[in-house]
């Protein structure tokens, strides 16, 4: 990743009058700009990042599987009936 000084730096004067095309370079060429008042900066205006969301394994590493899982119960006498809900 870049460091703070590898990135353009844009005083804010210059950015209220440059905004959306700003905007559009950060959006195209895929880099940050910092926005510095009085030669400090104040933002950093970085590229929009899509989150892909996938189900599969969201849910991975949540859940411990203690004991025989495939075997059969032997011990309980549960028959699936009201009285043992």
């Amino acid at each position: 990743m870049d460091s703070d000084n590898d990135i353009p730096h844009i005083p804010i004067a210059d950015f209220e009058a440059d905004c959306l095309r700003l905007l559009d370079q950060v959006a195209q060429q895929r880099r940050p700009i910092m926005i510095t008042r009085h030669g400090k900066p104040i933002a950093k205006l970085i590229p929009w990042v899509e989150e892909v969301t996938d189900i599969f394994g969201w849910m991975a590493g949540t859940a411990k599987i203690c004991g025989d899982i495939i075997g059969p119960i032997e011990d309980l006498e549960w028959t699936g009936d009201e009285d043992n809900i």
